[in-house]
């Protein structure tokens, strides 16, 4: 998740204290756990790891609560700037809506819904702008994480009747609708391998334990076959001790949330870059970064379970996966430039009678140096062959080189 810096770029009349702290300490138990871990199995990759640290059951960062989002928290996103975030999303969704021809029943998947407030928003907004489209909808949330699940439903309890929650996306197939699977900085938190170049070739950079018992990495050969894949695709013109991740779950994410929807949108906000700038040789350290208190951090072992871990997403590598599932990127802009094409029919309602708080919020969401040059947003069209990735967001992906796009 992003923090741009401890400095709250939100107006001041943003939600304060909507997410309630005091969940116990999880750092002695849960670095307890890991080490046992790697004293019984030996190394453990850094994917391990982090899905361990941030989504062990009852241990994990994610798993303890909803106090991480918020001024109280440990990070901002653009849900905590206000409810006209969702409003906007629920217009492209609308939009989306009436492109697959209005039908009578309709899916919404978001993944990593946290406390359910964007979906409120999302679902307030749908039913004030669309009744029809509203009473049409299910509204789906897989969740497997209880006390998460417990505050989304608390949280949108007034949309009851809308609302399907499931412990895993795969219970939705057996009947799949046409419709959106989105997610807002979600694919930032999916696990991934810290690699490092050295003497010429990949290193594979694993958690052990020192001598005084701490968390070290220590760099192993790469030995796992999706590794050595992905990382073919990078090239070899790095410095030595150059250090980077590299995500290689993107297939196991995506493809059961296709076979929940028989066509439409699949829609993801979050802050990356394409391939060839995530990787520049001058970026040598990586993206990976810790955030607690709103105060960033490069440490991953510092009191897991305490602190969330996350690193940039590169979205040439989410596009590829699309088009090898059969889908077809449709759009990546920054967010500023997206949220402002949504936005066209509500500022055009702003004249004569601004809305000043929306118009406060709406500038944070998109100002270049606020949220909206720090994120970005790909869309992905999902069994709609008609629709054709620009030849402008073909170069910005950094897709002219894929021969699967040159055959779609």
């Amino acid at each position: 998740m992003l923090d741009l810096d401890t400095t709250s770029p939100l107006p001041a009349d943003a939600p304060v204290g909507r997410y309630p702290i005091g969940a116990p300490p999880a750092t002695p138990s849960l670095s307890a756990l890991l080490a046992a871990r790697i004293s019984q199995q030996g190394s453990l990759r850094f994917s391990d790891f982090m899905a361990t640290a941030l989504y062990e059951p009852t241990l994990g960062y994610y798993a303890r609560g909803t106090r991480q989002v918020g001024r109280g928290g440990d990070f901002f996103t653009s849900v905590s700037v206000g409810p006209l975030f969702g409003e906007l999303l629920a217009r492209r969704f609308l939009a989306e809506w009436e492109n697959l021809g209005s039908p009578a029943a309709w899916r919404i998947i978001e993944c990593g819904a946290h406390d359910g407030t964007l979906a409120a928003d999302v679902l307030r907004a749908l039913q004030r702008l669309a009744p029809v489209a509203f009473a049409a909808l299910e509204y789906c949330i897989p969740e497997p994480l209880p006390l998460l699940q417990a505050s989304q439903r608390q949280t949108l309890a007034d949309f009851s009747a809308s609302l399907r929650f499931v412990g895993d996306c795969s219970e939705l197939s057996a009947e799949a609708l046409p419709g959106i699977a989105f997610g807002n900085e979600l694919l930032d938190a999916l696990p991934f391998h810290v690699v490092e170049w050295r003497d010429h070739a990949w290193w594979e950079c694993r958690v052990s334990i020192s001598p005084s018992g701490g968390f070290i990495w220590e760099n192993y050969p790469v030995s796992d076959v999706l590794l050595k894949q992905a990382l073919s695709q990078l090239g070899d013109d790095f410095p030595d001790g150059y250090r980077t991740e590299i995500r290689t779950n993107y297939q196991d994410f995506f493809a059961p949330l296709t076979r929940c929807l028989s066509s439409g949108l699949l829609l993801w906000l979050d802050y990356g870059f394409a391939r060839p700038e995530y990787y520049h040789p001058a970026r040598s350290s990586g993206t990976i970064r810790t955030f607690s208190a709103h105060r960033a951090g490069e440490d991953p072992f510092d009191r897991p379970g305490e602190i969330d871990i996350t690193a940039h997403v590169d979205f040439t590598a989410v596009a590829e996966m699309a088009i090898l599932l059969g889908g077809q990127p449709r759009h990546f802009s920054s967010q500023g430039s997206w949220l402002t094409g949504q936005a066209r029919e509500w500022l055009l309602a702003q004249e004569g009678r601004p809305d000043l708080a929306g118009l406060r919020q709406f500038q944070t969401l998109t100002h270049p140096a606020h949220l909206g040059g720090s994120f970005h947003v790909l869309e992905i069209a999902w069994n709609r062959p008609e629709i054709q990735l620009s030849a402008d967001d073909l170069h910005r992906l950094a897709l002219r080189a894929c021969p699967a796009s040159e055959s779609h």
